[in-house]
């Protein structure tokens, strides 16, 4: 037994050790166990104490046994279940209030990651104090008062057919922005009320757009620091205004934006919508031209090459090759500095290809794309391919786009001052006409429409229908920028058009299919509202003033080099004639 002893005698120590470590872990255990359990207790109580804060109050106790007892009124057990039953839903509704409210909103969450421990001063658009109640942080509150628009103001006032340069826009009320010019972020609302029924063309959730980008702007000139817009339980932002390239962050029907501040300003100092004309060319807008070009240079100054191009597309067939030739040679001549891109599928054969770039154009291979709500092999089929000019963002901040059938007369370079999405009217209705409009491009927003392109209908089945309701509030150009070879005065005899306009529109029989000596839409009763004997010089001139090696390619297929007949082609939507020669 000794030598047994004696053999075990060295693990004497640490076994004395292990024991006394093992008793230090077991008692704080316990103790921890013990703190613990009175922790859960004392919040059991207070819960508790809570919830029974939330019963039945005690003077309904009191009125109600003493009615029952005495039998002077008479209440019904299952009245009696209800009104409690009713109680206790309210309480369950104050609960989930109450735990909610211990924790910042998650957009809040993503704001202040920007600004660390610095106090934040938050400006509330159309939106209630209490909304913000269970924000906890280091943060300032203001709420900015103005004047909800008025019901008398309603969007065809704001989109009338039929303008001037005289024409002015309403007055919409705005607040008194040099009480609100130290704000980070601006938290807006307008109720999803607004959106429903064609909310994109409603006016209050465009007031409400604009009062936050003012306050964005506003702001940051004095804070020179970066700012925030927040919609929440709201309708949709404008994405005029505020681009989905933008977004930080989004789910359900709140979002943040941190907003890029100098296009904001460009849009800013647009007039409230297309109920008048743009600097320069209304009498109301020469101080905001003066302004728009400044920031065009400044933003430009920075840039080796400034990123702005124009931009066409051919597509389906080559009948309009030769109008995109000769469109180039028309930009070119007007004595542009800016890029020009072709977008072409493949129909558009490689010979031709080496044309359009002999003429001067960068040519871009794309997939076309079907407009979802054409007719079969109609004109407008595959005009939804347009919406391929948003895709170019990495190479470009701003494009104007023109179709093939148009003639720049006079430089439009000094327009891409101009923000997204500018464009002329329609010669009818109060849309724009796709034509020729500024863009800026952009993945997310070619995202959006090829999302949005088989829920939203076209009114024309086309490019133009589809964009006029996912643009709903755009900046309106005078007709001389995209002059409509349309003449619905039958009083009119010449269809004259004037020398002084910026880019003529060619509907109709297209210029490169006629005589040199005559338009041919004279030829045919139908076709005399698109006559025009001045606009078919016009567009001559620029053909014989460009290179004699790109007139073949406006002579291929017996276009105007056959003395005794022509092919035509047509206006939209019209059928080809065939017109024996004069």
């Amino acid at each position: 037994m000794a030598s047994m002893f004696s053999k075990w005698k060295h693990l004497t120590f640490p076994l004395l050790m292990l024991s006394t470590a093992l008793l230090f872990l077991f008692t704080n255990y316990l103790f921890f166990t013990i703190n613990y359990t009175r922790h859960l207790q004392d919040e059991f109580q207070n819960m508790t104490t809570y919830l029974n804060s939330l019963r039945d109050p005690e003077w309904f106790d009191v009125v109600s046994g003493e009615i029952m007892r005495d039998q002077k009124i008479k209440i019904g057990q299952t009245n009696m279940d209800r009104i409690r039953g009713e109680l206790h839903t309210r309480a369950r509704k104050n609960m989930t209030a109450y735990l909610r409210s211990t924790r910042n909103p998650k957009w809040f969450e993503v704001v202040a990651r920007e600004f660390k421990d610095e106090t934040i001063n938050i400006g509330l658009v159309n939106i209630d104090e209490e909304i913000m109640d269970g924000l906890h942080a280091n943060a300032k509150m203001v709420k900015v008062h103005f004047n909800p628009v008025g019901e008398d103001i309603r969007w065809s006032d704001l989109a009338p057919e039929r303008i001037d340069e005289n024409s002015k826009c309403p007055n919409i009320p705005m607040p008194i922005f040099k009480d609100y010019e130290q704000l980070d972020v601006v938290v807006a609302r307008v109720p999803q009320s607004k959106c429903e029924d064609g909310g994109s063309r409603n006016v209050l959730r465009l007031q409400v757009n604009l009062v936050v980008a003012n306050l964005l702007v506003r702001s940051a000139r004095k804070n020179n620091r970066a700012v925030f817009a927040v919609f929440v339980e709201s309708c949709d932002p404008m994405w005029e205004i505020f681009r989905c390239d933008d977004l930080l962050w989004n789910t359900g029907n709140s979002w943040v934006y941190k907003p890029e501040l100098t296009r904001i300003n460009q849009i800013l100092l647009m007039p409230i919508g297309p109920c008048q004309f743009l600097p320069p060319f209304s009498h109301h807008g020469e101080e905001a031209w003066t302004k728009l070009r400044h920031i065009a240079r400044q933003t430009n100054h920075h840039l080796q090459q400034p990123r702005e191009a124009y931009i066409t597309i051919l597509h389906t067939s080559e009948d309009y090759v030769c109008g995109a030739i000769v469109l180039a040679q028309s930009i070119i001549q007007s004595n542009s500095t800016k890029d020009l891109i072709l977008l072409a599928d493949d129909n558009i054969s490689p010979e031709s290809i080496v044309g359009l770039r002999a003429a001067g154009w960068k040519t871009k291979r794309i997939r076309r794309i079907r407009s979802p709500y054409s007719r079969k092999h109609s004109y407008n089929e595959w005009n939804y391919s347009k919406l391929r000019i948003w895709q170019l963002k990495q190479l470009y901040d701003k494009l104007i786009f023109i179709d093939a059938d148009l003639l720049v007369n006079r430089n439009l370079d000094e327009f891409f001052a101009y923000p997204q999405l500018t464009a002329a009217g329609n010669y009818q209705k109060h849309l724009f006409n796709s034509g020729l409009m500024l863009v800026e491009p952009s993945q997310c927003t070619f995202d959006v429409l090829i999302k949005k392109m088989r829920v939203v209908e076209s009114y024309n089945g086309g490019d133009q229908g589809f964009l006029n309701e996912m643009f709903a509030w755009w900046h309106r150009l005078p007709a001389q920028l995209n002059y409509l070879k349309v003449f619905v005065d039958p009083n009119d005899h010449l269809h004259w058009i004037n020398k002084e306009v910026y880019a003529v529109h060619y509907t109709g029989l297209k210029p490169w299919k006629c005589f040199k000596q005559l338009d041919c839409n004279w030829d045919v009763e139908r076709f005399h509202r698109y006559a025009s004997s001045s606009a078919h010089r016009m567009w001559w001139r620029v053909y014989r003033a460009m290179p004699e090696k790109l007139r073949p390619y406006c002579s291929q297929g017996g276009g105007h080099g056959s003395k005794n007949s022509a092919n035509f082609s047509t206006a939209k939507g019209h059928p080809v004639v065939s017109i024996k020669g004069t």
